[in-house]
């Protein structure tokens, strides 16, 4: 048997599919359950539960901090929305796809809230109607630069910004206008799930944040 194993093996790597096939039996994708989000096109975790469409390396610091009592604002609405409302006291999600927004609804727990709003400012502006901070604000839709700049002024005192696909050129100027106001920034880079490719998720924080930075 042993003698048949090492045949497969020697021949695998002789015509350059031993690693892809290693990869797949006995890997950090396997465990993170890559190779699952890449054929369902899903952004889930191993067991299928949902997961942000996150660097990897930003979900495992996420999931080390976020604590229960945590109140969360989401520009973008879906599989974060979902695994938001498993860990956090509640999330209100701005959506700008009435589509998406349709199929996302039918899915949210009772401490989620999903709000329809069209692209521009009743879009940016949807924080404001909610009527309180957060400690975590989420801007992965649209108008990144322009929702992360006006949803620093509703984070509580301790409160965080997650800007996703931060490695994005025209996404640079959230940078600068944010150290304006005082935030630093940790970029976390790595793969995602479902893609191939690396990506890069940022948090904007100030001092005594939330998140223990």
């Amino acid at each position: 048997m042993k003698k048949i194993k090492n045949s497969v093996w020697k021949f695998l790597n002789n015509i350059g599919l031993g690693g892809l096939v290693q990869l797949y039996l006995d890997s950090a994708l396997k465990d993170y359950g890559w190779f699952r989000t890449y054929h369902t096109k899903q952004s889930v975790d191993a067991n299928g539960n949902p997961l942000p469409w996150y660097t990897y390396p930003f979900i495992a610091f996420i999931r080390e901090r976020i604590q229960p009592e945590f109140t969360v604002f989401e520009y973008g609405s879906g599989n974060s929305t979902l695994w938001y409302a498993r860990h956090a006291a509640f999330i209100v999600a701005v959506e700008h796809d009435k589509a998406w927004f349709d199929t996302v609804s039918l899915k949210v727990p009772d401490n989620a809230r999903i709000i329809f709003r069209e692209q521009g400012e009743p879009y940016i502006q949807a924080i404001h109607e909610i009527g309180q901070r957060f400690q975590i604000v989420v801007v992965d839709g649209r108008n990144r630069v322009r929702c992360a700049l006006f949803a620093a002024d509703y984070l509580t005192e301790d409160g965080v910004i997650i800007l996703d696909n931060s490695q994005r050129e025209h996404y640079q100027p959230a940078r600068k206008a944010l150290a304006e106001k005082g935030f630093r920034w940790l970029d976390f880079r790595g793969m995602t799930p479902i893609i191939g490719q690396e990506s890069t998720t940022t948090v904007f924080y100030r001092d005594q944040n939330c998140l223990g930075i």
